[in-house]
């Protein structure tokens, strides 16, 4: 079983939703980003390449500049992708099977994209959200780069030759071997369906049983799976000293279950909510200092800030969505020092965050739910974070974090 893991992302909450499956299992997991990322003495490190929103040949570029100064010889390589086909998918899993067989003369990938606890299963090879397709789902509708969900096209599209593993076969006795035979025939990937997580546990208990472990790619789905196949660590949770500053949540995804989930959480007692309209973020310097004054007065007297882009999608014009993130950030790059704990949906809006707050890192604790990570910041802002992908979760997901992060920032514990 492989001691020491790399999890390349393209994102954020990615990069933590992975990590955080080994990470509460007692394996000490950090998430690290940027250029001058380096490796970590750490059994588990999780990079966020940052390469969602690149150009096919970007993203591949900065996946090769990762693997060639964070893959060390004894780390295992988990390529974190959507689990809605986001990005660049096919051109970083190209560019990742360049960089292994350049080193190791051959690469072979094991391609699990499901993640049954949010509703993604695969069938035929093909995504599917809560048993429909991929293709009719909401986030497929607001950003997708290939014209379907059909794994092998999609790979084919970038040069990467695949064979798919249909249910039956996972689910039958002869797996290992299978998955054995792809890899003889110089298929560079095995596209393997799944709609539980009993099925990715026999995935994942199958590719650990090869010869030569390979690498993988997938969501959390497959890394839950990987880290149970391990077993537990012995990495005592940090600790903290309690604070009475309340938490930031920023909610800067559009995704439907994020705006439900802040209505929701609006309406708590000692919560209160700082909409935040797009013209104040984009141009006016007035708005955005009113803002950090008032969500600081909310901090300073132990309750929740919840500041939301209020924003119409119909009207929203979505290449502004970059430029409304990095304006959230340097309204709120003030409060650092205010700040008891913090929450953040969507890849993009934390890591604009932490960047203004000086985080060079998270270590991963715990899971809230299902994709929602928990960790404590590293570098010059120490404190507890929740990390959301935009579209995970139900309607009172920000309730639970809330809840969570305050019972940590109180107690000082995160046990």
């Amino acid at each position: 079983m492989p001691a020491r893991w790399l999890i390349l992302a393209d994102d954020l909450t990615g990069a933590a939703d992975c990590a955080i499956a080994f990470g509460r299992r007692g394996r000490a997991a950090s998430v690290i980003w940027g250029e001058g990322g380096t490796a970590e003495p750490v059994p588990v490190l999780s990079y966020d390449a940052d390469s969602r929103g690149l150009a096919a040949g970007a993203a591949a570029e900065a996946h090769a500049a990762a693997l060639g100064r964070l893959l060390e010889p004894d780390r295992a390589l988990f390529k974190k992708i959507d689990s809605t086909l986001r990005g660049q998918p096919a051109a970083e899993t190209a560019a990742t099977i360049a960089v292994l067989r350049a080193r190791d003369g051959a690469a072979f990938g094991i391609f699990a994209p499901a993640f049954p606890a949010t509703g993604r299963t695969t069938v035929a090879g093909r995504i599917r959200v809560n048993g429909a397709p991929l293709e009719e789902a909401e986030v497929w509708q607001r950003d997708h780069t290939y014209p379907s969900a059909d794994l092998a096209a999609i790979l084919a599209s970038a040069g990467i030759a695949s064979e798919t593993v249909a249910l039956e076969t996972v689910r039958g006795p002869d797996l290992a071997a299978s998955l054995a035979r792809i890899a003889e025939r110089g298929r560079g990937v095995a596209i393997c369906d799944a709609e539980s997580d009993a099925d990715l546990e026999r995935i994942a208990q199958a590719s650990l049983a090869l010869p030569r472990i390979p690498f993988f790619i997938g969501s959390a789905g497959l890394a839950h799976a990987l880290a149970g196949a391990e077993g537990a660590g012995e990495a005592p949770p940090p600790t903290i000293a309690p604070c009475g500053h309340g938490t930031l949540i920023v909610v800067g995804s559009l995704a439907k279950a994020s705006r439900s989930a802040a209505r929701k959480f609006a309406a708590r007692e000692r919560v209160v909510h700082l909409p935040v309209q797009p013209e104040t973020l984009l141009g006016d310097a007035e708005g955005r200092a009113a803002l950090a004054a008032r969500a600081a007065a909310v901090l300073e007297a132990g309750d929740d800030a919840l500041v939301e882009i209020a924003v119409d999608e119909a009207l929203l014009d979505m290449t502004l969505g970059p430029r409304l993130v990095r304006g959230l950030a340097d309204a709120l790059e003030p409060l650092g020092p205010r700040i008891g704990a913090l929450a953040a949906t969507g890849g993009e809006t934390a890591a604009a965050l932490l960047a203004r707050f000086g985080v060079s890192g998270i270590r991963l604790v715990d899971e809230i739910e299902p994709g929602v990570s928990l960790g404590l910041t590293l570098g010059r802002l120490s404190i507890p974070i929740a990390t959301k992908a935009g579209a995970f979760g139900d309607a009172d997901s920000l309730i639970r974090i809330g809840e969570r992060l305050r019972a940590v920032r109180t107690e000082g514990s995160f046990a």
